[in-house]
């Protein structure tokens, strides 16, 4: 008996600090994404600005509904529902598909709105919601995949979401952010950090998923800069800028 109880509390106390860790990173993800769409979405009216077209308004309440949706995914675990959890799940599927589609859209109708402007910064632009979207969809498939496996499957969400992250940590008002070009990429990186520490600290080991998906995200950024200059993205773009 004895034995039994000591192999039991370790694990329940790792699954209470999971449900801990995770709901903390859900919430952390949320504020992010205020503090990011603020001036220009959820307190629009308080400073001011141009009217949003009814395709950003739905941009935002889809994009929204997904972090909203991760932290009630989150809660629901903590609160051991995890029937309603399985529930929502295929809400979080239909999502995830429209989620790409509406990105991409939106993306390609602002460069058009800019192209005029400045057409390569137009079209250069396109690289970044279309390297989100990539990486996005593909820890999002693997994550409904796994999502048998808990361990795997929440890590994996937890990175899908870090990957389309950085549109809201690009529009934070920090100076390091707003002077370099690069310095949105690192600092939604840094969100990585704490569930690699966090996996350290109570398993010892990493989750593989934050190896491979977080290598994933790393490579992904520097690769979609070094191509977004490139004739061959370019013409692609052109195409879909006309």
């Amino acid at each position: 008996m004895s034995g039994l109880v000591t192999t039991e509390i370790p694990a329940l106390v790792q699954r209470r600090g999971d449900r801990l860790f995770f709901t903390g990173m859900s919430i952390a993800f949320a504020v992010s994404v205020f503090i990011g769409f603020a001036p220009t979405y959820f307190l629009k009216g308080y400073f001011g600005g141009p009217p949003l077209t009814p395709l950003v308004h739905l941009h935002g309440v889809v994009f929204t509904a997904w972090i909203l949706l991760l932290l009630t995914q989150t809660v629901l675990v903590v609160v051991r529902r995890i029937d309603l959890h399985r529930r929502l799940g295929g809400a979080g599927v239909i999502l995830a598909g429209v989620m790409p589609i509406l990105a991409l859209i939106t993306a390609i109708a602002s460069a058009r709105r800019n192209y005029a402007a400045n057409p390569v910064e137009a079209l250069t632009f396109l690289v970044l919601p279309f390297g989100d979207v990539l990486v996005f969809v593909t820890l999002t498939v693997a994550g409904f995949y796994y999502r048998r496996q808990p361990e795997t499957h929440k890590r994996l969400m937890l990175l899908a979401t870090i990957a389309i992250l950085d549109a809201a940590v690009a529009r934070w008002p920090l100076d390091v952010i707003q002077r370099s070009s690069f310095a949105f990429f690192v600092v939604t990186d840094l969100f990585i950090l704490p569930g690699v520490i966090y996996d350290l600290a109570s398993r010892r080991r990493i989750h593989p998923a934050y190896l491979w998906g977080g290598l994933f995200i790393l490579i992904s950024q520097p690769a979609r800069m070094a191509i977004a200059e490139t004739s061959v993205w370019l013409a692609f773009t052109g195409l879909l800028v006309p």
